[in-house]
């Protein structure tokens, strides 16, 4: 019997893009996969939308969630209520190829690893591609500390290792930390250099959200990771810089 993958995808505010992002996720060649899409709005009023959009999904939960919990919160239930054997994640306004998930899973059999990631494009809001992303053959603690090269809706992880390790409740970020976490545990890390997800670039994409990014890197570094002040700064800067150069410059 093949693997059921487990996709977990929280929704908050992503109306305009969300039914290709579903279509991209209806589409995949791989079959086998159950969604689990969870309402993260307060305002329910793209609640109806989002319930019809699904209905081209086989297998699918939907979680409404009382309150916003953020993102990371968000993917928590949705591990929580994962039957896969492994979970991948998609963003409710990225785009995934065709063939994602089918390459991946194979990828990770034949590697025998609990934790990939893929190569990925930027395009814009009229789908136009501005930059490729390459995936580094294999990611570990010391690499990520300076950089996080991991595109969120790349990653497909062995769904055991996610029930002992889950997100916090970072407002941004808690991607980037969980990753941290499980290269400092020796978690093998293996990247497929193939483009397999578009990630949107949007007006806000450096914005409001700069300063929490900025707050939330150092919280990594200073809290979670305790290193002492001048270090937080030190790689919070460097991390700001190593972004905005992989995403916004060539």
């Amino acid at each position: 019997m093949k693997d059921l993958i487990t996709v977990i995808v929280p929704f908050y505010k992503k109306k305009k893009y969300f039914l290709k992002t579903v279509n991209s996720l209806k589409n995949q060649s791989y079959k086998n996969f159950e969604a689990i899409i969870i309402y993260d709005d307060e305002d329910k009023s793209d609640l109806g939308f989002v319930k019809n959009v699904l209905k081209v999904i086989k297998k699918k939960i939907i979680v409404i969630n009382d309150k916003n919990l953020g993102a990371g919160l968000s993917r928590n239930i949705g591990i929580q209520e994962a039957n896969g054997s492994f979970i991948a994640f998609l963003d409710a306004d990225d785009i995934w190829n065709k063939n994602k998930l089918k390459l991946q899973l194979n990828f990770m059999k034949k590697n025998k690893i609990d934790f990939s990631y893929t190569s990925y494009q930027i395009v814009n809001k009229k789908e136009k591609i501005i930059k490729e992303i390459p995936a580094a053959k294999i990611m570990d603690y010391k690499k990520l500390l300076y950089a996080c090269d991991i595109g969120l809706s790349s990653v497909m992880v062995n769904s055991e290792l996610l029930k002992k390790n889950r997100f916090t409740s970072l407002k941004t970020k808690e991607d980037y930390l969980l990753w941290l976490k499980l290269s400092k545990k020796m978690t093998r890390m293996m990247g497929m250099n193939t483009v397999l997800f578009s990630w949107r670039k949007t007006e806000n994409s450096l914005s409001s959200s700069s300063f929490q990014k900025l707050k939330d890197a150092f919280k990594i570094y200073n809290k979670y990771l305790k290193f002492n002040f001048f270090k937080s700064i030190l790689f919070t800067t460097i991390l700001s810089i190593n972004f905005i150069l992989k995403r916004f410059y060539d």
